[in-house]
């Protein structure tokens, strides 16, 4: 049919930015069962160096990284003129981290272990704030 999306067309498009595999395939799956189409990266390079991240809506990523951090990300992706929504997630929280991450555009900061009704409450809401 014309003019009507597929199912898989509708499905807002996530980007997952986290090192530690067992974080990253729970909160892959969680996400694509909430019917996300979820692009997930163990490293920021990665993620940077996929031409497909200016079609996300959405960035979910860990501050601490293996090859960077989360606020780096989000900056570089500003930078390249990507305006999606971003969610900070890190096990290290404090006033000064949550400063930075509004700083550079983040729209929300939770704290590990991520509680699945926080983010998914989270992703569904389009005006967040830094909390």
């Amino acid at each position: 049919m014309q003019g009507q999306d597929s199912p898989r067309e509708m499905r807002e498009r996530v980007l997952l930015l986290e090192d530690d595999a067992g974080v990253r395939r729970s909160l892959h799956l969680m996400l694509h069962g909430a019917g996300y189409d979820v692009r997930s990266y163990s490293a920021a390079a990665a993620l940077l160096a996929d031409p497909g991240v200016s079609d996300a809506g959405v960035l979910i990523s860990d501050y601490r990284l293996s090859d960077g951090d989360g606020v780096d990300v989000l900056r570089t992706l500003r930078e390249q003129s990507w305006n999606g929504r971003a969610v900070l997630i890190t096990a290290f929280p404090s006033p000064a981290l949550r400063a930075t991450a509004k700083e550079a555009g983040y729209d929300l900061v939770l704290d590990k272990p991520v509680l699945q009704h926080n983010l998914l409450g989270a992703l569904r809401e389009r005006n967040g704030n830094v909390s």
